[in-house]
């Protein structure tokens, strides 16, 4: 058997992640009422609606993100605050022209964030459109916007910010034909002390393996390279309209992204050799061996756009303009999740509680109770296990058993701790690292016969 081990664990997580107060005070934010107007809302933001202003002094536009109410500036705002305020000078990011803070003691105050209006919506808007009217993106237009995408983000990772949530609605367009980089509310500073980040945080379909591990092993990092991973997926997004996996629910996707292959193009006879290479590229799983973006601005794919960028924003213009006196305006259905602070389930079949579509504990119960009158004792929840004790011997340990659960996937059987067992073991070997099973439940519940079952079946596996 290999070096390597699998130990089984009974303990509490708690306070590993205490919030850390903000630094920026209301009281210090002017009041925006002074120099803007709200002419229209435009969209709604991750926190709140986005609202196109024009300023009272010389009349020019901008859009403002409305927080409202708030009652302290929480981290991932002072985040994205502090980011704009430093590095919103380069023409691949959005301009952020200041926050302001508007009053109200009694329905609770208005955080203001004016940003540069980007009037040509974004990429994702303007591929489900062409789509919806049988067309697509060309691949030298593709290249131009992932040119000014990797530009951008070279900008934000030679400052050691990670932008964790590259998507095709966090890439705005300018009715110009100019390509913004938005929405930096959970992007990450990197710091000579720590040179990688351990929290699971952005969009689930476009997640690099790597931060999604990171829920589930508390010793995994990751560094600026899961942007890459994340615009490799927007390229593809680019070329069909939606990220591989979107028609999962999101916790499912999570389960299965570090499991699948790299994604690739669907249909990718019909798309350049070129173009599926740097999606391959970009989708290396082990992100040791993931290219840079510096290194991906060399790929011939992004290097077509080099010198045809005032054709290429042209032609983008055009087609921004051509989509919006059509008049065809799409919502997003993909949600940003911070796994460290929100746990979305929702279940599949009868086994396994991550497809229900509405969760609360009366729903969770009924559904643990029907099977459990079945005498279906185990349930899955994801990479989870739940064992309801049966009282009473069931005929579902045996060797038999133990083949029947060896070496196969997790779907092709009905969920069992040998299951659990069985991808531990499986874990060990193929990726030769140590593997934890935790056990735990109140008195009664079964640990220590659980506990009994899993090194019964790691002693059919190891022939010991």
């Amino acid at each position: 058997m290999s070096q390597k081990k699998i130990t089984l664990a009974i303990r509490t997580l708690y306070g590993l992640y205490p919030y850390k107060s903000s630094m920026i005070g209301l009281e210090s934010l002017g009041d925006p009422s002074e120099n803007w107007d709200i002419v229209e809302t435009i969209g709604k933001g991750t926190y709140g609606e986005v609202y196109k202003v024009t300023n009272k002094k010389d009349g020019s536009q901008a859009a403002v993100k409305v927080l409202d109410p708030i009652n302290d500036v929480d981290e991932e705002i002072e985040a994205e605050y502090n980011i704009l305020k430093s590095l919103s000078n380069h023409p691949n990011v959005v301009k952020f022209y200041g926050m302001f803070y508007k009053s109200d003691n009694s329905s609770g105050g208005q955080l203001w964030l004016v940003l540069e209006l980007c009037n040509g919506g974004s990429v994702t808007e303007l591929i489900k459109s062409l789509i919806m009217h049988g067309q697509r993106l060309q691949e030298p237009v593709i290249s131009y916007i992932l040119c000014s995408a990797l530009l951008g983000l070279q900008h934000l990772h030679n400052n050691r910010i990670i932008h964790r949530d590259v998507k095709g609605n966090n890439i705005l367009l300018t009715a110009e034909g100019g390509v913004k980089l938005v929405d930096f509310g959970v992007s990450a500073q990197l710091t000579s002390a720590r040179l990688r980040r351990n929290t699971s945080v952005g969009t689930p379909f476009w997640m690099a393996p790597e931060v999604i591990a990171c829920e589930q092993q508390y010793d995994s990092s990751y560094d600026a390279r899961c942007d890459v991973w994340s615009l490799g997926i927007t390229a593809i997004e680019l070329a069909e309209g939606d990220p591989p996996l979107a028609e999962m629910h999101p916790v499912k996707a999570l389960f299965k992204i570090p499991r699948n292959p790299p994604p690739t193009l669907q249909k990718p006879e019909q798309w350049s050799r070129s173009f599926n290479h740097f999606i391959s590229q970009c989708l290396i799983k082990d992100f040791e061996a993931r290219p840079s973006v510096t290194h991906l601005l060399e790929h011939p794919f992004v290097k077509q756009a080099h010198g045809r960028d005032v054709a290429l924003q042209r032609q983008l213009a055009a087609l921004i303009k051509e989509q919006q006196e059509v008049g065809c305006k799409t919502k997003t259905r993909h949600k940003r999740i911070n796994t460290r602070k929100t746990l979305i389930v929702e279940s599949c079949p009868d086994d396994d509680l991550v497809n229900l579509e509405f969760l609360d504990e009366e729903i969770i119960i009924s559904h643990l109770q029907k099977r459990y009158d079945d005498l279906q004792v185990y349930t899955y929840v994801g990479d989870i296990l739940i064992a309801l004790n049966p009282f009473q011997n069931l005929s579902i340990y045996s060797p038999q058993f133990s083949k029947l659960y060896h070496g196969v996937k997790r779907a092709e059987n009905p969920p069992h701790i040998f299951a659990t067992a069985d991808a531990a073991y499986q874990g060990m070997v193929t990726f030769c690292k140590d593997q934890c099973i935790i056990i735990s439940g109140e008195s009664g519940a079964g640990k220590t016969e659980s506990a009994h079952l899993i090194v019964q079946h790691l002693t059919f596996l190891g022939k010991g």
